[in-house]
C-alpha cells in the first residue's frame, strides 16, 4: 500500500489548507498558504484543488479518478457528486463523528476492524456509507480504554448535520446525504471537473 510520508503542516501550507481541516489544530488559520510570489496558471489552480481534496481525504490518484468517473455517471452536478462520494467514505465518517482526532487515525481504526456498519464489521476505509446506515464501535472495541474515555469526555466535537451521533452508545447514523456546505474546508470543485474533462 502506498503511504504519504510528507510532513502534514508543510503540505497544508503548500496547498493552502488549514491544519484544522486535517484535525491537527482547532484554531482556524486565515492564511495557511502564506505569501506566494508567483501567479498560478489555470492548470496550476486546477491541479492544486485536486491535490487538496486528495490530501485531505488521503486518496491516491487511481482511486480518485475512479471516484470522478463514478460521479460523472451519477448525473447532475459532477463536482457535487464527487465531493459527496469522498465525504461518504467510512474513514471520513468515523472522523466526522468524532471517533478519531484525524482522518489518518480514523483510517487506521477502520483498518483494525474497530467499527461496524449496520451490525457487520467493516475494515475497508473506502467503504461508502448510505442513507440510514448505522456506524458503531464494535462491542469488543467499546471496552477499550480509548473508547471508554470517549464516552466520558465532554469535549466531543459536533457532528455535521447529515450525521446523527449517539455518544452514549458510541454510534452514529447517516440521516441525509452530505452536501458541499457540510464539507469542513473550502474547495472549488468545478476546477477539478475542468481538469479531468480536458
Amino acid at each position: 500500500m502506498a503511504k504519504n510520508t510528507q510532513p502534514i503542516l508543510k503540505r497544508c501550507r503548500t496547498l493552502g489548507v488549514s491544519p484544522a481541516a486535517m484535525g491537527y489544530s482547532k484554531s482556524s488559520n486565515k492564511n495557511p498558504g502564506g505569501q506566494r510570489r508567483t501567479k498560478k496558471s489555470e492548470y496550476g489552480l486546477q491541479l492544486q484543488e485536486k491535490q487538496k481534496v486528495r490530501f485531505v481525504y488521503g486518496i491516491l490518484e487511481k482511486q480518485f479518478r475512479m471516484y470522478y468517473e463514478k460521479a460523472e455517471r451519477m448525473g447532475g452536478n459532477t463536482g457535487n457528486n464527487l465531493l459527496q462520494l469522498v465525504e461518504r467514505r467510512l474513514d471520513n465518517v468515523v472522523y466526522r463523528l468524532g471517533f478519531a482526532a484525524t482522518r489518518r487515525e480514523a483510517r487506521q481504526l477502520v483498518n483494525h476492524g474497530h467499527f461496524t456498519v449496520n451490525g457487520k464489521r467493516v475494515d475497508i476505509p473506502s467503504y461508502l456509507v448510505s442513507l440510514n446506515d448505522v456506524i458503531a464501535v464494535c462491542e469488543k472495541s467499546a471496552s477499550n480504554n480509548r473508547f471508554k474515555k470517549m464516552k466520558e469526555d465532554d469535549a466531543f466535537v459536533a457532528a455535521p448535520k447529515w450525521l446523527d451521533r449517539d455518544k452514549n452508545n458510541l454510534s452514529g447514523k447517516v440521516i441525509a446525504m452530505p452536501t458541499k456546505d457540510d464539507i469542513d474546508f473550502e474547495i472549488a470543485e468545478h476546477l477539478i471537473v475542468e481538469l479531468y474533462s480536458k
